[in-house]
């Protein structure tokens, strides 16, 4: 590639690296499966990538697609007046692609995307709920809970509780009885997820609704709320679990689909929501 053309790095973690570290680190195989299937969005996209570089080539950029354990030696060496970094895979605590672009900024790089200390921030739900409270911005009130302590007593709650591990996504440590009416039973919640994952939990007041997935690509940046996608996630039940995550990942799904037990959520476009207004509780609350 001439010296003078302009490259996208795509940095991501790969999900057998994940896996193998999580095992090394005394994981149980089961739980390391369902932590490291965060990263199936790294696997999902390996197929794709000479389709991308041949788009890159088409309009004069070059694109090297990098494991996380390769980016330290592979930024320290790009151009920073030529490179923009990309960063696929987040995380701080299970996963480590946060690290991306932080190597970025100690190398010079641009980055597409979040910034670095958003990384980090962003992946404890009861540290951002805060900063963001504290910005003034309306977020749900949460109490938090480590292996049957309360460290921040959790907020009445009429309808209940929904429990989920704080620093965990796509539904791991979301159990059938995640919804509790009963603090105790929360308290209990948190002794699992703590055994299982080494996490705390967020206790947060259930909000019953339809879950809705909202989708934003703002390539231009005078693109309007017309570039937003919505869609009801239509599951069969009040809310998705790890059980149901898990369903639709590799292995998993194929033995689901033989046992006749693969259960794909329908999504249903919402369309214009000034014609067809929802309420305010219509948000997930196992993400």
């Amino acid at each position: 590639m001439d010296s003078r053309t302009p490259e996208l790095v795509l940095v991501y973690e790969p999900e057998a690296a994940c896996h193998s570290r999580l095992l090394a680190d005394g994981f149980a195989p089961r739980h390391a499966i369902e932590i490291a299937s965060y990263l199936a969005q790294s696997t999902d996209i390996a197929p794709e990538f000479e389709a991308i570089g041949e788009a890159c080539r088409a309009r004069g950029v070059g694109f090297s697609p990098v494991p996380l354990d390769d980016a330290a030696k592979t930024l320290a060496a790009r151009d920073p007046a030529r490179t923009l970094v990309w960063t696929l895979s987040d995380g701080v605590a299970y996963f480590r692609g946060g690290a991306a672009p932080a190597l970025a900024r100690l190398n010079g790089l641009k980055t597409f995307g979040a910034d670095d200390s958003l990384f980090a921030l962003c992946q404890d739900k009861f540290r951002s709920g805060a900063v963001l409270g504290a910005l003034g911005l309306p977020v749900p009130a949460s109490g938090l809970a480590r292996d049957g302590a309360w460290i921040v007593p959790p907020p009445t709650s009429p309808s209940g509780w929904f429990v989920k591990p704080n620093r965990l996504g796509a539904k791991i440590g979301i159990w059938q009885d995640s919804r509790t009416d009963d603090l105790d039973h929360a308290l209990d919640l948190s002794r699992r997820v703590h055994a299982a994952y080494r996490d705390d939990v967020v206790v947060q007041p259930y909000v019953p609704g339809r879950n809705v997935r909202a989708s934003f690509l703002a390539v231009d940046p005078q693109t309007g709320i017309e570039a937003l996608g919505l869609a009801f996630v239509d599951s069969g039940a009040d809310f998705q679990t790890m059980e149901d995550s898990m369903a639709l990942y590799g292995d998993s799904g194929a033995h689901a689909r033989a046992e006749g037990l693969y259960r794909e959520p329908l999504l249903v476009a919402v369309g214009d929501l000034q014609r067809r207004p929802t309420s305010a509780s219509a948000r997930s609350p196992g993400g």
